[in-house]
């Protein structure tokens, strides 16, 4: 199921971003794809890397060895590879990461532990990535509206 958040949508329909969700699947397979890239791919390339299911030992094997042939084929280089995390924070639905913690009470919410349970690994991916510092976080706040945070 492909989800896209509201705090995407000026850039969805075109997909001249990366999405939250191809950039989860990036960090889940470890391929490092920079913004030029992806704008040397078609409409049809991206919306590929969009359906293109990344879930499985299988199905995460088969995005890595795509997108790299993918990127060879499009810029005559390849990515390079990102360490994948073996528990990302994103998946563990106990813990609320300080990063977004700290970013949740700069826009004055106490986030709870049951309010990240009830999230989405997505949403928590998502969350996690607008809380980074040195990350352009202007979508943090309307992130938190968008998953009924606040």
């Amino acid at each position: 199921m492909t989800e896209f958040f509201q705090f995407e949508e000026d850039f969805v329909e075109s997909l001249r971003c990366i999405p939250m969700q191809v950039r989860l699947k990036l960090d889940t397979c470890g391929v490092k794809l920079k913004l030029p890239h992806w704008h040397k791919f078609n409409q049809e390339e991206r919306q590929a890397l969009v359906d293109r299911p990344c879930t499985t030992p299988a199905d995460i094997q088969t995005y890595r060895d795509w997108l790299h042939d993918l990127v060879v084929k499009s810029t005559g280089t390849p990515a390079s590879d990102l360490p994948v995390e073996e528990n990302p924070a994103w998946m563990d639905e106990k813990t609320v990461p300080a990063s977004v913690q700290e970013k949740a009470e700069e826009c004055g919410v106490n986030l709870l532990p049951a309010q990240w349970a009830s999230l989405t690994p997505l949403r928590r991916f998502a969350l996690i990535k607008l809380s980074r510092s040195g990350h352009e976080n202007n979508n943090f706040l309307p992130a938190l509206k968008e998953f009924n945070l606040i």
